[in-house]
C-alpha cells in the first residue's frame, strides 16, 4: 500500500458515505477548517457543518456537505467521519 494514503470512513446514522484510499482531508472542525494527510498523529474532534473535500492519490477531489454535527478520529492511518447528515 502507498504510504501516502490513508483509509477514510465518511458515515451518516443512516449510510456509509465513503470508503476507500485518500490522500488527503480537509474537514470542518469546530475552530476552523483542519487538514489530514498520511500518517497524521492520532486527533479527535467535533465537527460542524460544512464543506468535506477528499481527494485520492490521483488529485480527484470528492467534494461533500455535512448539514450537521459530527465527529472525526484519526489513528493509525485510519481516518472515521461521522456526520449527522450529509447533503446528497
Amino acid at each position: 500500500m502507498n504510504d501516502k494514503v490513508f483509509q477514510l470512513e465518511i458515515l451518516t446514522p443512516e449510510r456509509t458515505v465513503f470508503t476507500g484510499s485518500a490522500a488527503s482531508l480537509v474537514a470542518p472542525g469546530a475552530l476552523g477548517y483542519l487538514g489530514i494527510l498520511a500518517n497524521h498523529a492520532p486527533l479527535m474532534t467535533t465537527l460542524t457543518p460544512g464543506k468535506i473535500i477528499c481527494r485520492d492519490s490521483g488529485g480527484q477531489s470528492k467534494i461533500f456537505q455535512s448539514t450537521g454535527a459530527g465527529f472525526l478520529e484519526v489513528h493509525h492511518n485510519q481516518v472515521t467521519l461521522l456526520a449527522d447528515g450529509i447533503a446528497p
